[in-house]
This record gives structure tokens, sequence and C-alpha cells, in this order.
């Protein structure tokens, strides 16, 4: 593997123009409006894997979106590395805030990224990462030094919950039989500092109806006599954290992991400037549960936030109405221990319980996942912390993330192996927002990156 650097310089181009038509096709699985954009996506997906190398590749049915399943087995006594991505988006809501078209992508430079960065939906969050892999695989193939047997599972549901994923899972175990899954789809500190993401956060995520009278009424004619269902809500909401942040659902706490003060000195050491994260969100001051720092309240501790209001008149002009409706949707972020399917059940209790007699509520639950956390001394970890160590210049630092990819736990479950996750975005990156990029020279290293993981994977295996 002493070219890859070369590899990846002289193919450069190719590699970036290559994401940027995958990048072009708006995959975004939470809309049906998108659903035949979806399937192109994996068609796409599909056909890139062919002509890296694979041996065997097939669009998998499921009751949802398809999943892209692919292999490479030069040897049953190697080991093999299961890769998985998602293949599908989120919408690019609110369309107004981007600089370019979500779904024309174009290469700008930025403070950050001076060498430039991919503009467009999904360029982070999940094809540029998940994109990395096939390129890697691809060089691999090229110059005959795949040292292990690869399998790649490429879904099309992440977004929206990984609906399909678990069903497929299941009905396909010795299939997807493997050694370590490789994941993609997580963050690293900086472009001068990697890290691998050892800790995630599970997910319960729930739609909330708030229904008063029957119908939309005159403010005048009834407003103060009949309850407003948008105020209401309002009140709720904002009953759920007591005045130091904390979420007041009786229950929510009870099975939160603690983290030991030597823990969190360990955490500390990864850099972190308070000033410069809060010029880059353009805020005065951070918000939180009282008792803990930044790099804490959105990683290690539970959370609850409102994704999204709506009720009533909002467009040009007045109206004046009392809304016979008003929703909301949820999301709670949890840590190890707590169990989504549990939490959501609490929330609900505790949701209808609080609810004048006024109105109606109905608690409607999406989905979720359960939180997941990795050990440090694990051959998949050292593995990948030697990859780091040598395209970067320093070891990685192991780092628990705010964010949730609920397969995690599930592959854990279903498939008995654990995961690493080599991310190569920053927070920057503005997934899930307008305008998110993925910087050119994460792209590249990525790809730098990920056969070096499958060489010491396998030399540690020996």
């Amino acid at each position: 593997m002493d070219n890859i650097k070369q590899y990846v310089q002289e193919n450069k181009e190719r590699f970036l123009n290559e994401l940027i038509e995958l990048l072009k096709i708006p995959s975004v699985s939470a809309d049906s409006a998108y659903a035949h954009d979806v399937v192109l996506t994996a068609e796409a997906v599909k056909a890139s894997l062919e002509k890296a190398g694979c041996d065997f590749v097939e669009l998998c049915e499921t009751p949802g979106y398809p999943i892209v399943y692919g292999e490479k087995i030069i040897d049953k006594n190697l080991p093999t590395v299961l890769v998985y991505g998602h293949y599908d988006v989120q919408p690019p809501d609110p369309m107004d805030l981007w600089t370019s078209p979500p779904f024309e992508p174009v290469i700008k430079t930025t403070e950050i990224h001076p060498e430039g960065a991919i503009f467009a939906r999904g360029a982070c969050d999940d094809k540029g990462q998940m994109y990395m892999h096939v390129k890697a695989f691809e060089y691999m193939i090229q110059n005959n030094c795949l040292p292990c047997n690869v399998k790649f599972m490429i879904e099309g549901e992440e977004e929206v919950g990984s609906k399909s994923l678990g069903w497929f899972v299941e009905r396909n175990q010795e299939k997807l039989a493997n050694d370590v899954i490789l994941i993609s789809d997580t963050g690293m500190i900086s472009n001068q500092q990697p890290s691998i993401t050892t800790g995630l956060r599970g997910l319960s995520y729930v739609e909330v109806e708030v229904t008063g009278p029957n119908r939309d009424l005159h403010s005048g004619l009834y407003g103060g006599a009949v309850a407003n269902p948008i105020n209401v809500l309002t009140k709720m909401i904002a009953s759920l954290h007591d005045e130091n942040n904390h979420i007041t659902i009786p229950g929510f706490y009870d099975k939160v992991e603690e983290l030991s003060a030597a823990e969190r000195a360990e955490m500390a050491k990864a850099p972190f400037s308070l000033e410069k994260y809060k010029k880059a969100l353009d805020i005065e001051d951070v918000h939180g549960e009282t008792g803990y720092v930044t790099n804490e309240r959105n990683s290690i501790r539970p959370t609850l936030d409102v994704n999204g209001i709506w009720g009533g008149y909002t467009g040009e002009g007045a109206k004046t109405v009392i809304a016979s409706k008003a929703f909301a949707k949820i999301s709670m972020r949890l840590v190890p221990n707590q169990d989504w399917e549990e939490i959501t059940e609490l929330f609900k209790k505790h949701f209808e319980s609080i609810a004048p007699k006024s109105v109606k509520v109905v608690v409607k639950p999406h989905h979720g996942g359960q939180g997941y956390v990795t050990p440090i001394d694990s051959v998949g970890y050292r593995a990948a912390n030697k990859a780091y160590t040598e395209t970067f210049g320093v070891p990685a630092i192991p780092v628990r993330s705010g964010g949730s990819i609920p397969i995690v736990a599930l592959f854990e479950k279903e498939l008995k192996s654990k995961t690493i996750l080599m991310g190569f975005g920053l927070d920057s990156d503005a997934i899930h927002s307008p305008n998110e990029h993925f910087g050119v020279f994460n792209y590249l290293k990525g790809i730098e990156t990920i056969p070096l993981f499958y060489k010491y994977f396998t030399e540690m295996n020996k």
C-alpha cells in the first residue's frame, strides 16, 4: 500500500466527479415524491461496487427501499470486514437558506477547507463518506493488495430510522457474517486531530397532536373562552425542562449511565474552544443541563428537543384564528442503558397526563434505537487508530458522539460483531442543515486511510 497517496492524487478529479454525479440524485427517503430517485441511487451504488471490483453485487428487496449488497471473498480463512453505509439523504428544506442548489453540487473554498469542499445534500451524510469506502476498495483491487474479505451493505432508509434494515439483517445473518463492521457516518475533531467515535446516543422520536375545538375559531369571538391548542402545546413543551434544564419526565433518568470523574477527565483532553464553538454558531452563550460542560451535554447526557412545531395560520399577512389543532415533532437522545421503547412510553404517559381537560392529546411514536459504546482495546479500534496515526501523523482520540446510529446496537445483537466508527466529517459540515458540505481533503484522506485499516486489522488477526 506504499503507493496509495499517489493513486489518490492521480485519480482525484475522477473521484470527485463520480461523487458529484451521485450527489445530483435527490435520494430523500422521507418524502415519497423522491421514491424514484432513491431507487435510482441504489442502482448507481450497485454499479459503482461492480465497477470497483466486487465479485457479486445485488439489490436486495425489503419492505421499503432496496439494500445494496456486494462482496469480494478472497479466502474464507481470512477475516471479513462488513462495510455499512446509506445512500438516502435528509430533506433539503429550508431551500431559501442554501447558497447553491442542494442537488447541484459545487466545490467552494471555506476558511476551514481552503482546498475546497463539496456543497450538496448528502455530501458528508452519508454519500461522501460511504463512497470513500467504494474508492478505497477500488484502490486495493487495482493494486492487488486487498488483504481480507469484504462485504458491503448500503441501505436507503437510514434517515427515516432504518425501518427495513432489522428485517433484512434478521433474514440474512449468514450472508452478513463478519469479523468487524466498519462505518463512516460520524466525524472527527479536526483536519489536524483525528478521532474515533466510541459511543453513540440512542434515539426516541415522537410526534404530538393537540386538538381543541372541532374547527378553527374566530379569535375575537372565542378567544379567552376556549383553549387554544397552540398555547397549550407550548406550555406543555416548556414544562418538560426545569430551571436547571433537567428533563422532568418521571423515570427518565432511572437508567442513565453516570460516567466516573476519571472518564470525564479523559474526555476533557479532547481539544475544544468554547469561544470558537460560540463564534461558529453565532451565539452569545451556550445552554444546557446544569453541572455538565458543553462536550458532556452533547455526548454523555440525554436530551429532549423540539424538532418542529406548527399550527394555525403561518401565511403572509394576518388571519385571526384559534387553530383547532397544534403539532410538534420531538426527539430524545438517549445514553447507554436507556431503552428507547421504554423512554417513548414514559414520554407518552407523562405528556398525556399533563394535558388539561380542555384539549385532547395524541402521541405518535415514529422510530428510535439504542445507544452504543465500543471498547478501545479491541482489535478493530487498534487497527483504526494505527491507520489514522499513519495518515495524519498523530494518534486518534476516542470520543463519544451526540448523534445516533440505531443500527449499530442492532448489528451487535444480531451479528455478534463490534462496529468501528471511522468518521471523516467535521462538526462544521452542516449535516441535516442547509449548505451541507464535505471537505475535499476529508474525502481524499478517507480514501487514503481506509485501506490501512484493512491491512492492520488483518495483520492483528493472524
